[in-house]
Formats: C-alpha cells, structure tokens, sequence
C-alpha cells in the first residue's frame, strides 16, 4: 500500500512541474531521475552606476563651542561656568545668530580626583562643569569674527571644539548632480552595448543615493584666547561636494 502511494505521489509532481513547463515555456522535464526545472531567473539587461558630483559652495556653518569650569565646589563650578556661558551666548547673539540657532548639546558635572599613594585614597581635588552648545552661522564671513567674540567673552574657560560647513537646501545641487548622474549611467551603458554588438533599450530600473560631505576642522577640547587686536581669525568654508549615485538597469532592444 506504501509503495502505491509512493507512485502515485511521484506521478502527481510530474503532472505538476510539467504544467509549470508548459505555463513558462523554459523549464524542462527529462524524468523523475533527472528532473530539471528552470523557472527564467536568469537576469537580462544591462547593470550600470553612474555617478554625478557638483561642487557647492556652504552657506552653513555650524560652531561647537563652550564652557569649563573647575572650582572645589560643584556650586562654584556651576555658578562660574553660568557667568561665562551668559556672556557667551550673549556674544552670539550680538553676533547676529538667532536664539532659535543656539541648542546645547551637552552639560556635565564631574568629579575631579586624584590617587594618593601615600593613603592609598582617591582624593577629590575639585568638580569640573562644563556646557557645550552649537550655534548655526549663517554668515560665511563672520565666522571668525564670531569665533574672536565668543573666545574673548568666555576668557580662558572658553572652548572650542569644532567648526562644520554643510548647505541648508542642496536640492538645486542635488538635480545637476543626479543628471550628471544618469548621462555618466547612460554613457557606460551605451559602450558596453556597442562593445558587445547589442542595442540599447529603455532603463527598466533606477535607484539612487545621494552624499554630501561636511569637512570638519577641529581643535578638541582646547582653550582658545582672544585673537590679538586688529589680527581676526581666518576660517575658509572652501566648497563641499553634493554627490548622487545612481543604480540603472538598460533592457537589452530587439
């Protein structure tokens, strides 16, 4: 009884793969013994990347700067770093950057010790605050300017940490880019088809990814002083690449 099931059970997945062959039009059937099914995954066309990079120039500038303060109280940390943080923000503001530009990224208050061999303790030397905002620039020329002001209102507390150039909008950008794009997609795909004697058809899919870098020049974590008077700080925005990246697949045409 086993064995008649068996058969008929082999008989049906015949029956059922040889209508899949006769739906598809590819796959083949030898036998039981040597069943081949080919279902036409095999991948036509042509696959290309095309590439296209458009220099800008940054109309952003995003400062990282702040405040640290060390006493040997956590109260006269805070109320020292709260007294040059005011006077920070306000030479940002006098700076011409908008309260809605200025977010603090980080506020701390932190235990300063060190190890005394001699009692084997650790011994607490003094709390350290430190606030560390960022301020949006809009101004690409004022920049230094700004930099020299916030450096002279903090004093030796002040901080910098980094200074960042990115565009606010990069869409015009990104559409010169993402044509460059497509024709670097096109041309590569027009030499391959004339490389293996085939015409070219229609794109039948297109992906993209779009990249633009922001340089960043720092100076972690270091006091910075007030520039000597009538000399200013010089920061150069440069430009920033606005890059789209894009995946084409051309129909090979009859």
């Amino acid at each position: 009884m086993k064995r008649t099931w068996l058969a008929v059970v082999g008989i049906l997945l015949v029956v059922v793969v040889a209508a899949l062959t006769a739906c598809s039009g590819e796959t083949s059937i030898a036998g039981p013994a040597n069943l081949k099914v080919d279902l036409g995954s095999q991948q036509e066309g042509i696959f290309v990347n095309g590439t296209g990079k458009v220099a800008a120039a940054p109309d952003i500038a995003t400062l990282s700067l702040g405040i640290e303060a060390q006493e040997t109280s956590v109260a006269d940390a805070q109320t020292k770093a709260a007294a040059a943080m005011e006077k920070v923000i306000a030479a940002l503001k006098n700076g011409g950057i908008a309260t809605k530009d200025i977010q603090t990224q980080y506020f701390n208050i932190q235990k300063v010790t060190r190890w005394d061999d001699k009692q084997q303790l650790e011994v607490v030397l003094g709390y350290k605050v430190t606030n560390i905002v960022t301020a949006r620039i809009r101004t690409m020329d004022k920049v230094g300017t700004i930099i020299d002001a916030v450096a002279a209102a903090g004093g030796d507390l002040t901080r910098i940490n980094s200074v960042s150039f990115s565009i606010e909008d990069p869409t015009d950008y990104q559409k010169d880019a993402r044509a460059r794009a497509m024709a670097d997609a096109q041309a590569k795909a027009k030499q391959l088809a004339d490389l293996s004697g085939i015409k070219l058809g229609k794109p039948s899919y297109i992906s993209e990814s779009t990249y633009t870098p922001a340089p960043i020049y720092r100076d972690t974590k270091m006091a910075v002083p007030a520039a000597s008077q009538g000399v200013e700080t010089s920061i150069n925005a440069g430009e920033l690449d606005v890059v789209v990246n894009v995946q084409v697949t051309y129909a090979i045409a009859e």
